[in-house]
């Protein structure tokens, strides 16, 4: 049955954006203008960032400015969570917030925060698929533009992440809509362009994997027309990164990483296909694709 739903892409986190920030706006009561001044941002950077052509989120100083004088979290603004409601404890203040640069399999900074992370749960939520699983052939597709890391340099990272998750001391929870996969599986959206041969083997590596990993491992399935979730991982209580298609915005407080924990677990609450399930379906869609 083919999907009514596809994978959430950049454009469409920054459509989701802009409402929230109208929503927002509307909500103060004020001129743009007037806004703007309110906010401390410059009325021309207010009206860019509402009619960007290039479909850019601001800088991360400016999404603070706004979520520190609306009361309203950046979390929510980004799409990770549905509640836009004063949550003054979940405003993410800008000490708390580096930037990291832009990051791939095998970037020696994520490799880092997974190593000092070993102990805790690491939670994540990927932006199409998990870069563990993925073939050399996804791999190539999805980073046949990107200006950092050779192929062989990104190959090698997953082989080090596939090292590090089969350390029996590992502990990591993957959630993802089912949209996504079945997208890959029927060969629509991101995938369009990826050939059938292609998106077989990825469906059959997935269940492959799946199955050898859990329970260390556990991937969870959630419908995108009940929840919608930004791509981030969170390294147990250290930190949480969230990715903005170009650059990672890392959270350092505990207070902050604690709410976007919060929200992973309410997408864990709302998963409609469990871990112990997914390698059994990964091997349906494989053999119907």
């Amino acid at each position: 049955m083919a999907c009514d739903v596809t994978i959430m892409n950049r454009s469409e986190t920054v459509t989701l954006f802009r409402e929230r920030l109208l929503e927002v706006i509307s909500r103060s009561g004020k001129s743009r203008s007037a806004f703007a001044a309110r906010c401390g941002i410059d009325r021309s950077t207010l009206s860019q960032i509402l009619s960007d052509p290039t479909g850019r989120l601001p800088r991360v100083d400016t999404l603070l400015a706004i979520g520190r004088t609306e009361q309203v979290s950046l979390d929510w603004l980004l799409g990770l969570s549905a509640d836009g409601g004063p949550l003054a404890a979940d405003v993410i203040e800008q000490r708390d917030v580096e930037f990291a640069g832009t990051a791939f399999p095998g970037d020696e900074t994520l490799a880092r925060w997974r190593a000092e992370a070993l102990g805790y749960k690491v939670r994540h939520v990927p932006a199409t698929l998990p870069d563990l699983v993925k073939t050399k052939a996804v791999f190539d597709y999805e980073f046949r533009d990107a200006a950092v890391g050779s192929p062989e340099e990104r190959h090698a990272g997953v082989e080090t992440q596939l090292e590090y998750e089969r350390r029996p001391e590992t502990d990591t929870e993957v959630c993802s809509s089912m949209q996504s996969v079945e997208s890959l599986a029927h060969g629509e959206g991101i995938w369009r362009s990826l050939s059938r041969r292609s998106r077989k083997k990825q469906l059959e590596r997935m269940s492959e994997l799946t199955g050898e990993l859990y329970p260390t491992f556990r991937w969870f399935l959630f419908d995108a027309r009940e929840r919608f979730a930004a791509p981030l991982t969170i390294f147990g209580p250290l930190r949480a990164a969230i990715y903005l298609g170009e650059r990672y915005v890392v959270l350092n407080s505990r207070e902050a990483v604690a709410t976007l924990t919060r929200h992973f677990d309410g997408l864990i609450r709302a998963a409609t296909v469990q871990p112990h399930e997914v390698s059994d379906l990964f091997r349906e869609m494989h053999l119907s694709a």
